[in-house]
């Protein structure tokens, strides 16, 4: 995964120390002056927000790092992050101080849209949607790019409804960093997670309850009357799109019941490295212009294709030659 050489812009060159975990307040608002939050300070970041609780973490970004929002599927994870998010707000008398994100891949259960809506009346939180490039339905998506595209293309699918949905979402909201749902007790990927992180575009990355297991955050759910996806009473722990998500079974883990057919998948694409999947996506697209084009010429074989290409657009296919298969996870 390359690194990214730019600072990203934050609000302290070393932000202030937070509570410990036995505080259960998040601190008070503090002035910031814009400094430069890099790669460097990173571990020194993380060192400092070691102890802190959730609400401690979410404090301190909500302080501390500008262009702030929060991305969520609305799982139990999320909508903690949310109510605590609320719980700061009410405090600090102000409106929800973090807006929401939610990628509708055009799949999701009805109880997840309804959900949807329930926690943006219940918080009065801003809700930002964004759907697959250039359709609103599923009819619509299907007719462009194809019925049941998880199960032929799983790569293009999930760059289609998450990775490129989330890059518009940032770059017309101009977000510089995101609250995530991520735990480590969530396993695979997730086992290390820290804190702050910053991923290969240099998203900054918070993950206020990184380090809570699966049963404190539904603990904090009941005890907070946080609604949360009537689907959890049915044994679901991890929801996402309706066709690929089943009940685990006993004795599995959380995360266990996503992606049922493809037991090796243990991310949707968000925390893979963008600049690949973006490179693999255009490759694919460009090889079926192609086709196309050969097609309509009444050629026989497509292996080869009889476009020929300037030199600026040799250059751009070859910049192209990613595969899914050199995938890297990000951060």
């Amino acid at each position: 995964m390359a690194a990214v050489s730019q600072p990203i812009a934050s609000t302290s060159a070393l932000p202030p120390a937070v509570p410990a975990a036995s505080s259960t307040t998040a601190p008070a608002a503090t002035a910031a002056t814009p400094r430069i939050f890099d790669r460097s300070q990173l571990a020194d970041v993380n060192a400092q927000l070691a102890d802190a609780t959730p609400q401690g973490i979410l404090a301190w970004a909500i302080d501390h790092v500008p262009g702030l929002y929060q991305t969520t599927a609305f799982g139990l994870t999320g909508l903690a992050a949310t109510d605590m998010i609320a719980n700061l707000s009410k405090r600090r008398k102000t409106a929800h101080l973090v807006p929401l994100i939610f990628l509708d891949t055009l799949y999701h259960f009805d109880e997840t849209m309804d959900l949807a809506r329930r926690v943006e009346k219940k918080y009065k939180a801003p809700l930002h949607i964004f759907r697959p490039p250039g359709v609103e339905t599923t009819k619509e998506f299907e007719a462009k790019y194809g019925e049941r595209l998880w199960e032929t293309d799983e790569d293009t699918y999930d760059y289609l409804v998450k990775v490129e949905p989330a890059r518009r979402a940032y770059e017309e909201l101009g977000v510089k960093a995101v609250i995530t749902g991520r735990r480590r007790s969530q396993g695979a990927d997730r086992a290390a997670l820290e804190p702050v992180e910053i991923d290969s575009t240099g998203l900054i990355k918070i993950n206020p309850l990184c380090r809570w297991g699966f049963q404190d955050v539904k603990d904090y759910i009941e005890m907070a009357g946080v609604p949360y996806n009537p689907l959890l009473d049915q044994g679901y722990k991890s929801i996402g799109d309706r066709h690929s998500t089943v009940l685990p079974k006993d004795g599995e883990g959380e995360r266990s019941g996503r992606w049922a057919s493809n037991k090796t998948k243990t991310e949707c694409g968000l925390h893979k490295d963008y600049f690949a999947m973006k490179r693999a996506f255009e490759k694919k697209q460009l090889e079926q212009e192609r086709a196309a084009v050969d097609k309509a010429r009444g050629d026989d074989e497509v292996g080869e294709s009889s476009i020929s290409f300037d030199d600026g657009e040799a250059a751009k296919s070859e910049d192209l030659g990613a595969s899914f298969s050199d995938l890297k996870l990000g951060a």
